[in-house]
């Protein structure tokens, strides 16, 4: 005849489970484990505990055993369950992987997962599930670009200086031109917008012609000076640095960060940034659009006036953009630039990296 080992409670222990066994508050199985062990301690056989509680003899035994091996704590919480044993084997979720990585299907460009289930032979819904727990999405690509730059490292460092310590007495302004923005006509009225069912326009277009627009965004409070012509040559930046120039305060420097477009240093620019001393120009490096905020703001006039719009004619066009323009001057959003140039020559040494490894 088996006995089972004696349960002594320690003075703390038997507060603590007298407490719980009497317990209205306490949730039923804490009150039940502690009742078994209490009946325990007083010495009763695990078959009278069962009978007692109406509850089967080996759940009198585990709990007793659970107690005897973690004590209070055993008693508070369930024992991990094994759950249901995985059928993949973990070789075969590691090859799916591996395959995902560095392998792509015959004739197609990445894998999807029917094409991969297929290859494996497993079920469509395992390659879901392995993909989405190594989060793994082989239908998403992004595009990026490093800079060639020689001079790549100092003009981050001045671009960068001027958004987190800009000078005293100064107005930063990032530049930008979006040119070739183009005035389409939807051949149809946009289906508005309905409860399960988005608005819809028609894929087809007239085309009336298209406009530039210059815009300077002042970083330091979000204002933009913007304006529309039908060409983005040398002159029409002068006319528009000369629209910048007389919007601003004239005790001011003026600090515009531009790119690498030729007509940011033609020699008539140049003539004309003699003339006006107040005005200096930051050239960001080559393939480095993110680095100019503008961009920034022009992704949000794309997205919130232009992109769905439909316009009969450029003049049409013109007026909106101008529209948005003073809308936004009135409740203008401060683009805050965060990142050290510390933190992105290390994304770009892991992107290097990464090009230089074999696959």
């Amino acid at each position: 005849m088996n006995i089972a080992e004696r349960i002594i409670l320690t003075p703390t222990e038997e507060v603590s489970i007298n407490r719980w066994a009497q317990g209205k508050s306490f949730p039923l199985r804490l009150v039940q484990r502690a009742k078994i062990i209490q009946l325990s301690a007083q010495g009763v056989f695990n078959h009278d505990i069962a009978k007692r509680l109406n509850i089967s003899r080996p759940t009198v035994q585990l709990w007793r055993e659970r107690f005897l091996a973690l004590r209070l704590h055993g008693l508070q919480k369930d024992a991990p369950r094994p759950g249901r044993f995985p059928k993949i084997h973990h070789k075969k979720v590691i090859a799916i992987v591996n395959a995902t990585l560095h392998t792509t299907p015959p004739h197609a460009t990445h894998w999807s997962t029917r094409s991969m289930a297929e290859a494996q032979g497993v079920s469509n819904a395992t390659v879901q599930r392995i993909w989405r727990e190594h989060n793994l999405k082989p239908h998403l690509v992004k595009t990026f670009k490093l800079s060639r730059d020689k001079k790549f490292l100092e003009k981050l460092y001045d671009i960068v200086g001027l958004y987190l310590n800009p000078p005293d007495k100064a107005i930063v302004f990032c530049v930008d031109e979006k040119s070739q923005i183009q005035a389409l006509e939807r051949t149809q009225p946009l289906l508005p917008l309905r409860p399960g069912i988005p608005a819809r326009q028609t894929h087809d277009y007239l085309r009336h012609g298209t406009t530039t627009l210059f815009a300077a965004l002042n970083i330091l409070d979000g204002t933009v000076i913007g304006d529309c012509m039908l060409r983005h040559r040398h002159q029409e930046f002068i006319r528009f640095l000369q629209l910048i120039n007389t919007k601003t305060p004239s005790d001011l420097d003026l600090h515009l960060i531009v790119d690498n477009y030729g007509t940011h240093k033609h020699p008539r620019v140049q003539s004309w940034l003699k003339r006006h001393p107040r005005f200096y120009l930051h050239f960001t490096p080559t393939s480095s659009s993110w680095l100019n905020l503008v961009e920034r703001w022009f992704s949000e006039i794309t997205s919130k006036r232009i992109r769905r719009g439909s316009f009969k004619n450029v003049k049409e066009l013109i007026i909106a953009i101008k529209q948005y323009i003073e809308s936004h001057n009135q409740n203008p959003k401060v683009f805050v630039w965060s990142a050290s140039v510390e933190s992105i020559m290390r994304k770009i040494s892991k992107c290097k990296d990464l090009l230089e490894t074999p696959h």
